[in-house]
Parts: structure tokens; sequence; C-alpha cells
């Protein structure tokens, strides 16, 4: 069974338009997992620190997972595609080759919470056509084994699916064990994160409290246990180079470069001209 490698505690940052978030992966120390680019944990029961939201920005390269917990996210891009996240949804969204983007909280209750996961891609789908899938809260499959609660949004888990199509395998599941225990079957030789949200976890004796994320180690499957709540991601490593910064992911300063012309020369996006002037509104 797997045990923790290490934990990473996050830090307090700023993004977007000025929307105060805890940064698990993606800083100094902790700047990749592979194929894990970032984790993002943005929870706040202050419209001042989230309401800027994220005004138009561009990506290309990698795919980002937005899994709301509470709150609204009304998102809209350059391929005239436009949704509502609503609480407890998921949007899955490949950059590819480039797309445009907004995403603009609505509070409810004053309250926005919610994880934003940045995911590689190897360097053969970089450049895939881009899209996302909106699969809202009653589409994730939620089931209980055993005392233990699950919300499965992507791979497979006792025999249930979830709802992500996606390019490459992945396991991402929200668990909550209740007081009691789970033994999560692994694929061997995937990277394998745990975010404890709630409460506190226990993984082979090892505690991981709300706000921590725990790299894991070894093979085989992980016994998940404690009062708490988490989310478990698992995927294989792409052992590629990464070239990356700010919105754009690649595999070499060479086409890292070209990403930036091309944005600056209109042409990362169809229709990039036509969503920045709107504001991200059309």
């Amino acid at each position: 069974m797997r045990s923790i490698a290490r934990v990473i505690n996050g830090q307090r940052v700023s993004d977007g338009a000025g929307v105060e978030i805890r940064r698990v992966i993606g800083l100094a120390g902790a700047d990749y997992v592979d194929p894990f680019l970032m984790f993002d944990d943005f929870r706040n029961d202050d419209p001042s620190g989230y309401v800027a939201g994220f005004p138009p920005h561009p990506h290309r390269g990698f795919e980002t997972i937005t899994y709301m917990l509470k709150g609204k996210m009304r998102h809209r891009d350059s391929n005239g595609n436009a949704g509502l996240l609503e609480d407890g949804a998921v949007q899955w969204m490949t950059a590819g080759r480039g797309i445009l983007h907004s995403e603009m909280p609505e509070q409810t209750d004053g309250s926005l919470w919610g994880f934003q996961i940045w995911l590689n891609l190897p360097q053969r789908l970089q450049m895939a056509d881009p899209g996302y899938q909106d699969i809202p809260a009653s589409e994730i499959t939620e089931f209980e084994e055993d005392g233990v609660g699950y919300r499965l949004v992507a791979g497979e888990l006792f025999g249930q699916t979830g709802p992500a199509q996606t390019h490459l395998p992945v396991l991402l599941v929200d668990i909550a064990p209740h007081g009691g225990q789970t033994k999560i079957p692994l694929t061997d030789g995937e990277t394998t994160i745990l975010f404890c949200f709630e409460g506190q976890l226990t993984i082979a004796g090892e505690a991981v409290i709300d706000g921590d994320l725990a790299v894991l180690t070894g093979d085989g499957g992980v016994t998940i246990q404690g009062e708490g709540r988490g989310l478990l991601l698992s995927s294989p490593p792409l052992n590629e180079s990464i070239a990356r910064h700010g919105p754009f992911v690649l595999s070499t300063q060479g086409e890292l470069k070209k990403a930036f012309i091309d944005y600056q020369l209109g042409q990362l996006a169809p229709n990039q001209a036509a969503f920045l002037a709107s504001g991200g509104r059309g």
C-alpha cells in the first residue's frame, strides 16, 4: 500500500484580478508534481476577495479542471461557449492549441469555494482542438460503500465510472470516510495526490489536515481513514520536459515563445480580438 512521501502546505497568493487563493502546487518547492502542474484552493467568505474574478486570459498546451464546492463561476470562451458552474459542478477544459476564456465568480450566501487543477498534456496532444465539458452536480457519480461517501468525477472506482471524458487515464474522486476507512485501488507507477479540505485524514499512520496536500509514494492502492474529506487524483506521469510561463505550458522554449508571439499577433485562438474587445462577454 502507498504511504506519504511529503506533505505540501501551500501559500496564500493573489491571481486573476485580485482573487485570493491558496496555491499548493505551482510554487517554488512544489512547482510540478508530474503530471499535475497546479493545484489551487479558492475558499473565501468575503466577496471583496474574489468578486473581480478572472477576466479574459489565454491558455495553450494543457487542461484545467475546476471543481466547485460552493458558489458559482460564470465562464465564457473565444469559441462562443458560455455556462454557469454551480455548487458541486465541474468544468474540464482542454486548452489545446489555444483558447481565451473568462471565469467570473458569483457568490452563494457570500461564499466562494472550489479548486482548480492544471493537468499537463503530452507533447503529442498539446496542439489538440480546444474544448470543454461542463458537468453539473447532478451528473457526477455519487455513491456510498461501507459508510464512505464518494463523488467520482473521472476514472473508474468500485465498478462505478465518472462522467468526465479524458485524453489520458485520470482518477478524480472526492472522498468522505465519515470516521471509517476506504482502500482505493490504484495503478502502479501513477502519480497520486490527496488534498484534505475538511477535518483530518490519515494515510499509513500519518495525518493530513485541512489545507494540506499529500504526495504519495510506492505502488498498490492507498488506505484512507478519518473524520474529514479529501480530493484524490491519480494519473501516469508524462516524464517529458516542460516549458511554462504564465498561462502557457508546452514542451520546449521554442513552442513557448511561439505561444506568446501568436497571442501578441492575435492568432492564438479564433475570434481572439473580438473576445478581448468584448471583455469576455461574447
